[in-house]
C-alpha cells in the first residue's frame, strides 16, 4: 500500500507540469506545427481545425502506445538480464492468456478506432456544397494551373491562364505565378481537372490535397476563414517540371475578389475554357474519329 500511495502521489507534480506545459503553447504548437495556423488562434479554412485535430490526437495515441511499449521493453530488457553464474536458457513460458487477449484486443481498439475518427471526419470533409457562394474550376496542366470563375451563364464565366514558373540561377521564382482567388467567409466549391496527366491540388495551408484526372472531375468544397496569401503546387509528379508547377492563392474581401471578376472580365478573358485546350480530346466513348488504321 505505501508504494501504491506514494506512486500516486507522484503523478501530481508530473501532471503539474504537463498542465503548464501546455499553458504555455502557442496555437502553432498545439496543432502540431503544421501549417495554416497563427498565434491569434485563426484558421485558414473551416475545415483545417479538423484535419490538425485528426493528426495531432492521433499522434498523441500512437506516442503513448510507443512510451508503454519501449517501457516494457526496457523493463524486460533490465529484469530478465542474465545474472553472473546463470547458465543455460531461462525459464520458457507459453500461452498467457491475459497477455495476449491485452496485445489482440488493444491493437483492435485502436485500429477501429482511427478507422471510424478518420470515417467520420473524410465523410466530413468529402461533403460537396450543393449552392456554394462561388463556383470555380482548377485546371492543372503541365506544367501550370488555369483557374475559371464559373457564373450563372457562359457570358458571366471568367477566367485566367497560367505560365509555368521560372527561375534564375539561384533557384529563385522570378516570373508571376497563376493565382487563384477567394472570397473570405463564402462557401467555396473547387472543381478538379487535368487537360493531360494526373496532377494533384494542393494548398499547404489548407491542409487538404485531392488528385486531378482527365476525363474524370473531383470536387473540394470549403470555406476560407482568413485574409491571405498562401502556397499552392502540384503535389503528384507529373512530369519534367513537376516541381515548377507553382500557384498562388489570395483570400480577399469580398470587395476585392468582385474587382478582380471585373479586370478579368475588362480584359475579355470570359467564356467556357473548361475543356477547350485539353491535350487528350479523343477519349473513349467521345465518339471521336477513329485514328488511322482502326476499322
Amino acid at each position: 500500500m505505501p508504494s501504491k500511495r506514494r506512486l500516486r502521489w507522484s503523478l501530481i507534480p508530473i501532471g503539474i507540469v504537463a498542465a503548464v506545459a501546455l499553458a504555455g503553447c502557442t496555437p502553432t504548437e498545439l496543432n502540431g506545427y503544421l501549417p495554416g495556423f497563427t498565434d491569434d488562434g485563426t484558421f485558414a479554412t473551416d475545415r483545417t481545425e479538423m484535419v490538425s485535430g485528426l493528426w495531432v490526437n492521433s499522434w498523441i495515441v500512437l506516442l503513448i502506445v510507443g512510451v508503454i511499449t519501449w517501457g516494457l521493453m526496457f523493463w524486460a530488457v533490465v529484469a530478465y538480464r542474465r545474472r553472473k553464474g546463470q547458465v543455460g536458457l531461462p525459464v520458457q513460458l507459453r500461452y498467457n492468456m491475459p497477455i495476449e487477449i491485452f496485445y489482440t484486443v488493444v491493437p483492435l481498439i485502436l485500429v477501429v478506432g482511427f478507422f471510424a475518427f478518420t470515417a467520420r471526419d473524410q465523410t466530413i470533409l468529402e461533403t460537396q456544397y450543393e449552392d456554394p457562394d462561388v463556383s470555380i474550376t482548377a485546371i492543372g496542366k503541365q506544367w501550370s494551373w488555369d483557374f475559371q470563375y464559373n457564373g450563372d451563364s457562359e457570358a458571366d464565366t471568367v477566367w485566367s491562364m497560367g505560365t509555368q514558373a521560372q527561375t534564375d540561377e539561384r533557384g529563385d521564382i522570378i516570373s508571376e505565378l497563376p493565382t487563384l482567388y477567394l472570397p473570405v467567409d463564402k462557401t467555396v466549391k473547387i472543381q478538379l481537372n487535368s487537360r493531360d496527366v494526373i496532377h494533384s491540388f494542393w494548398i499547404i495551408d489548407f491542409l487538404y490535397k485531392k488528385d486531378m484526372y482527365i476525363g474524370k472531375d473531383n470536387f473540394w468544397s470549403f470555406t476560407p476563414t482568413r485574409e491571405g496569401e498562401y502556397a499552392g503546387k502540384c503535389a503528384e509528379l507529373c512530369g519534367e517540371y513537376h516541381s515548377m508547377m507553382l500557384f498562388n492563392v489570395k483570400v480577399v474581401s469580398e470587395a476585392e475578389y468582385e474587382d478582380y471578376l471585373s479586370s478579368l472580365e475588362a480584359a475579355g478573358q470570359t467564356g467556357d475554357i473548361n475543356d477547350e485546350y485539353d491535350r487528350l480530346q479523343n477519349l473513349p466513348g467521345t465518339g471521336g474519329a477513329p485514328a488511322d488504321g482502326d476499322n
